[in-house]
């Protein structure tokens, strides 16, 4: 590996690329398509990635107020809640057969 590639990084931070975006460093035409659509594809995934944080956030938070719920009506009632289970069960096996 030469000096010039193991200071390089090919794949920059915005703030990276638009700091160095004047030294292109010899790179070719299509060697600076190739960055960029990196970079795009890097900043997708970033987004990407935030927005599934937020949306498994709100799943976990959307269990966890269903489950104290479920358990609140297990506590109030708990023959019914047997019966439920019970049906459920008997629903699933016949299915099953």
């Amino acid at each position: 590996m030469n000096a010039e590639t193991s200071t390089q990084n090919p794949f920059p931070t915005s703030a990276e690329s638009t700091a160095g975006s004047s030294g292109a460093g010899g790179l070719n035409g299509e060697a600076t398509r190739v960055r960029r659509m990196a970079q795009s594809l890097h900043e997708a995934v970033d987004s990407l990635e935030q927005k599934i944080g937020h949306g498994s956030d709100r799943v976990m938070g959307l269990q966890e107020e269903y489950g104290t719920m479920a358990r609140e009506q297990v506590r109030a009632n708990p023959l019914a809640a047997l019966g439920v289970a019970f049906a459920a069960g008997f629903i699933v096996a016949r299915i099953l057969r």
